[in-house]
Parts: structure tokens; C-alpha cells; sequence
């Protein structure tokens, strides 16, 4: 039995610590990481710029 008092003592206040980690929390503010753009717009240009020179190579080849 005294061996499980020791190990109680030892052990650190949990509420302390949480205490402690919210207090660390709120002073490091770090910069939150800005949005990434999305990419569908980009993607949406590239296929249309594909589909576009498809048509003026197709054109020229029907009127060759």
C-alpha cells in the first residue's frame, strides 16, 4: 500500500496542467496557414485552350 501513495505524489495536478497547456495556447498566437487557391479554375482553362487549338488544327486541316 505504500508504494501506490508515493506514486500519487509524484504524480503532477492534472488540472494544473491543463490550466498550463490553455495558457500556452492562448499566447503563442502562430499565423494561421492562409486558403489555398483552387485548382479547378486552372484546369478548366488548360482543357479549354486544348480543345480550342484541337478545333483551329481540325479547321486547317479540313480546308488543306
Amino acid at each position: 500500500m505504500p508504494d501506490n501513495n508515493v506514486n500519487e505524489e509524484q504524480q503532477p495536478d492534472p488540472a494544473g496542467s491543463t490550466t498550463m497547456f490553455r495558457r500556452f495556447v492562448a499566447d503563442n498566437n502562430e499565423p494561421e496557414v492562409a486558403p489555398r487557391r483552387p485548382v479547378t479554375p486552372y484546369v478548366l482553362a488548360a482543357v479549354g485552350a486544348l480543345v480550342a487549338i484541337g478545333l483551329i488544327v481540325a479547321v486547317v486541316v479540313m480546308w488543306s
